[in-house]
């Protein structure tokens, strides 16, 4: 009897639950990001925490559709734990103003069905079960449900209770749950929500917005965006207001662009001088300008870490250069009397080896070689073999001179196999003399160029 009184009641709560479509709301939720100053920004939607990083979208207008701007907030500037109930609050209330009564209205759906199975079920364990079931979902419902429609629920689950110790007398059953009789109420810290900004109000936030930020394209962006809602509803505001955040927004532009210019002018003439430095080796004077960058920055107020940290990072590159060249030339110098030596010993076979140019380049064309031009080839490549040969080369010069042995072997080749294909009138033979003479011309003058670079002091790329 007590069961069937309770299936009344529940169907009487179910009935005057209202059923109603939850309006779609266009906009987003107001949330707040808090400041450790105190202050707060409104950000419209959730925010997003990136590493170190915070990115939002602050509204620049009032109004169910507002401009919108992203800004970007290094997360230290943030006061997390009122963000964090702020952001808690502002989701239940959004939770409470459009969903709530429809996922009452489906919660009491179930328990009402689930009753009608208990009146109609004939086994008492089976419908002891799924009273206690339907009991669970009640209790552990308004936790995850923001705390809503807590009386209600207390009520349903007080004459679940009680049916649910009656089935028990009835089915025999001596178990006693106390979880049945508890309904937790977890301690929530409610942060105030704050009305929606006015029009004023939002373009103030845009304005402390560019005062928190640490990115000066990020204060300029803003800046800018705030002149332009004062601009495009200055009617809708007070004249004096506009007229004064105006002038300050103004100043404030107009003083990061001209930081901006200056450090812009500053990077040009430190790279400059940097790259001239560097390639002469000018190690001290690399040093001198570091220091420079850092006065400079400090008479400019320090306001653009990136780009000082940036032109520092190319000085600093230049400077390793310098090193490394001054090293270098330091080397060769002390190399100096060697390479000289080396560079009288090359000088005839070079010569020799730029006077085979033109029989190599009628061997490689096949345009026609005389029996002359063969016989002096093989002279003096033989000649240059013979002088490269008793050439001791510095280690410095191993791989170039080995390039040029390489080189009048190949010439050697080239005009043998072109007096055979002469002899046998063999055209295939012909374009083989023609390949090895292309070879020695091209290993001839990678190592005639190799030399004469190691030859002169070391130089930046």
């Amino acid at each position: 009897m007590h069961t069937r009184l309770l299936v009344l009641a529940l169907a009487t709560l179910w009935l005057l639950v209202p059923t109603r479509v939850a309006a779609a709301a266009d906009d987003a939720t107001l949330l707040r990001v808090f400041l450790s100053d105190g202050t707060s920004l409104v950000s419209y939607g959730e925010l997003a925490r990136v590493g170190d990083r915070v990115v939002f979208s602050m509204p620049t207008s009032a109004g169910p559709n507002p401009a919108l701007h992203l800004v970007n907030l290094a997360a230290e500037r943030v006061d997390w734990e009122r963000t964090n109930r702020y952001a808690a609050s502002a989701r239940a209330a959004r939770y409470l103003e459009t969903q709530a009564d429809d996922d009452y209205a489906a919660l009491s759906k179930h328990v009402a069905q689930a009753l009608n199975e208990i009146v109609s079920g004939s086994d008492p364990a089976k419908r002891l079960e799924i009273a206690e079931l339907a009991r669970k979902k009640l209790a552990e419902w308004p936790q995850s449900h923001y705390n809503s429609r807590q009386v209600e629920v207390r009520q349903m689950l007080s004459m679940l209770d009680e049916a649910i110790a009656d089935l028990r007398a009835a089915s025999g059953t001596r178990r006693f749950d106390l979880s049945l009789f508890a309904f937790a109420e977890p301690p929530v810290i409610v942060e105030p929500l704050l009305p929606p900004p006015t029009l004023k109000e939002a373009i103030e936030q845009v304005l402390t917005a560019a005062r928190a930020v640490d990115l000066p394209a990020e204060r300029t962006s803003l800046l800018s965006a705030a002149l332009g809602s004062l601009e495009r509803d200055s009617s809708s505001l007070p004249a004096a207001w506009v007229n004064s955040t105006r002038a300050e927004a103004k100043a404030a532009l107009n003083m990061e662009l001209q930081l901006d210019r200056s450090y812009q002018s500053l990077t040009r003439r430190i790279v400059m001088l940097a790259d001239y430095r560097a390639r002469v080796a000018d190690v001290r004077g690399l040093e001198r300008l570091m220091t420079r960058v850092h006065e400079r920055d400090a008479s400019l107020g320090a306001k653009r870490l990136e780009a000082v940290n940036s032109l520092v990072a190319a000085v600093q590159a230049r400077l390793d250069a310098a090193r490394q060249l001054r090293l270098a030339r330091d080397h060769w110098a002390l190399r100096a009397t060697e390479f000289r030596k080396y560079r009288i010993a090359m000088r005839s076979p070079i010569d020799l080896f730029a006077r085979l140019k033109p029989a190599l380049e009628s061997i490689r064309s096949l345009s026609g070689t005389s029996p002359a031009s063969l016989s002096a080839l093989e002279r003096a490549v033989n000649q240059i073999i013979k002088q490269v040969s008793a050439i001791t080369p510095p280690d410095e010069f191993r791989a170039a001179h080995a390039l040029l042995v390489s080189a009048a072997q190949l010439a050697a080749s080239a005009g043998k196999i072109r007096r055979e294909a002469t002899l046998a009138s063999d055209v295939s033979r012909a374009w083989d003399a023609s390949s090895a003479a292309a070879g020695a011309l091209m290993l001839g003058s990678r190592a005639r160029n190799d030399i004469q670079a190691l030859l002169r002091p070391p130089q930046l790329p």
